[in-house]
């Protein structure tokens, strides 16, 4: 057993709200902070985690910002309505410091940039009035660029020309960039 999962046996309440659009994400942290010992709540969509803070409020939570039916700081100011001490980390796409600002305003106990690692996560959760650790494995400068580019192509429903607008580059730079693999 790890240091963090012989912290989470000695809570009393367990209970984790995990919300963020994207399934394959939401199922795969959800099956990593079970397997920490958390009891975990799943819910795809802000009226989904409603819903389900309708039945519980939970102990802890994690937060997707930016979702298709809205924004994840509506979630962290109706967890703090609910419950004053919970424990919130919320996870964006998008590494933007005036966001960062707004989740921590809102209740947010940490703010971290996606793909988060399930331990990264924990150890946010957990940390009580010390500064969080740096990451273990922390992305390289060209790949948060290519995440970021990824991202807003995804928005612009893959359109190349609209995408180049947006990030202010040349489309052919942009159609270079994708088509090659994921930098590490």
């Amino acid at each position: 057993m790890s240091e963090l999962e012989a912290r989470i046996a000695t809570l009393a309440d367990k209970t984790l709200l995990l919300l963020d659009d994207d399934a394959a994400l939401r199922t795969r942290m959800g099956r990593a902070l079970e397997a920490r010992g958390f009891d975990v709540t799943l819910a795809g969509s802000v009226a989904e985690a409603s819903d389900a803070l309708r039945v519980s409020a939970p102990a802890f939570a994690v937060l997707d910002m930016r979702l298709e039916d809205g924004n994840g700081l509506k979630v962290v100011e109706a967890i703090r309505e609910r419950r004053e001490d919970a424990r919130i980390v919320m996870l964006t796409g998008y590494g933007a410091i005036a966001t960062a600002v707004a989740a921590v305003k809102a209740g947010a106990v940490d703010y971290m940039q996606k793909p988060a690692d399930a331990d990264d996560v924990v150890k946010a959760l957990l940390s009580v009035g010390e500064a969080p650790e740096p990451p273990e494995n922390p992305m390289s400068a060209d790949r948060v660029r290519w995440e970021h580019i990824q991202r807003v192509y995804e928005l612009c429903d893959h359109n190349v020309s609209e995408t180049a607008r947006r990030l202010g580059m040349h489309r052919r730079t942009l159609q270079r960039i994708l088509a090659k693999r994921a930098p590490r």
